[in-house]
């Protein structure tokens, strides 16, 4: 009888990329909602236009490249970072700040280092930082006249950012931005004499929350171990809390850096990128440790209000050293060599 010769490996698991693409995407939907209910339809109009976008450009390049273009069309990598796009960058945004993010994150930040999987850096947030540095205006300035708007004249602010009937433009800074740059007032004096703060950070705070939710799903699921994201949001936490502690009229406290700007989003979407960050369970605790400190410095001490794109990227660049130096032990094989029992004939 004829043995069949199978390789390995045997075992079929269900966790397929497409499928934890889209869990992932569904996970973004509460704080989709908690942006679209806050900030109106722009959050809205800058998906359809970044899913378009993505799409369209890894078709183009996959083809280009002679990749089979279906397979990797509909494994959710690209959609996915169209969501992490439009849903980082300012409601609003012009349609051509959303065409220079996309493109860049899919050609360059991906397919220029071999595609999915080959990617040193987080595709989304290489995107988002070329966009920060080259249009600062238009990525911390946000409408606000949002609200005020019915979806035909946010329709046409996008494409012409004008609205027939002689509005041409609210712009209104984020929380982030406002307690960043105080113009010598302390924080107590900002907050009593800017009313905006407030009402920027209770919506931020429903933001974050709504991500937080979307983060833990996708943490009971096991998407992602929790290694990262808790020792990102601790160390984040425990750094604001003690400058504040100290300053209290110069730092913000911990529960406003947790729970504004794109915090929740960043530590349950972006920091836990299975291939941009570390691998090893005591490499993404470093890793998150890492991001956490820089986003406090850069946020202390920085020019930019928010500073996880940048945080980011420069723990991207530490992954492989992480790696190398949290590298597990293998099973069986001592970590030393043993010394040797008496001295050598």
């Amino acid at each position: 009888m004829g043995l069949i010769n199978l390789s390995s490996p045997h075992h079929h698991s269900l966790s397929q990329t497409s499928r934890l693409m889209a869990l992932v995407l569904l996970a973004t939907l509460p704080g989709l909602a908690a942006q679209s209910y806050f900030y109106g339809y722009g959050t809205l109009i800058n998906l359809v236009w970044a899913s378009f976008l993505a799409l369209g450009f890894e078709a183009l390049i996959l083809y280009l490249r002679g990749r089979p273009i279906m397979p990797y069309l509909t494994d959710g990598s690209a959609l996915v970072t169209a969501f992490l796009l439009a849903l980082a960058l300012p409601p609003f945004s012009p349609w051509w700040l959303t065409l220079v993010a996309v493109s860049f994150s899919i050609i360059f930040a991906k397919h220029l280092y071999g595609g999915l999987g080959s990617n040193p850096f987080n595709p989304a947030m290489v995107g988002y930082a070329l966009c920060l540095i080259s249009f600062p205006v238009a990525m911390t300035q946000w409408a606000g006249t949002e609200m005020t708007m019915t979806f035909g004249q946010q329709w046409q602010w996008f494409w012409l950012e004008s609205v027939t009937g002689g509005i041409d433009a609210y712009t209104s800074a984020t929380a982030l931005d406002i307690m960043r740059h105080t113009k010598g007032l302390t924080l107590s004096e900002v907050a009593s004499s800017n009313p905006q703060l407030a009402l920027g950070l209770t919506a931020s705070m429903w933001v974050n929350i709504a991500y937080l939710l979307g983060g833990l799903v996708l943490l009971g699921f096991k998407v992602f171990t929790w290694h990262a994201p808790v020792a990102m949001l601790a160390s984040l936490g425990f750094c604001a809390g003690l400058f504040h502690m100290g300053e209290p009229d110069l730092y913000p406290s911990a529960s406003q850096h947790l729970l504004t700007g794109a915090t929740m989003l960043s530590a349950f979407f972006i920091v836990t990128d299975p291939v941009s960050g570390a691998t090893s369970r005591k490499g993404k605790l470093v890793f998150g440790i890492g991001v956490g400190i820089l986003v406090f410095i850069i946020r202390s001490y920085g020019s930019y209000p928010d500073a996880f794109a940048f945080a980011i990227l420069l723990m991207n660049l530490s992954a492989p050293l992480i790696d190398t130096y949290t590298k597990p032990k293998a099973y069986g094989h001592q970590s030393k060599a043993p010394r040797s029992q008496g001295r050598p004939q």
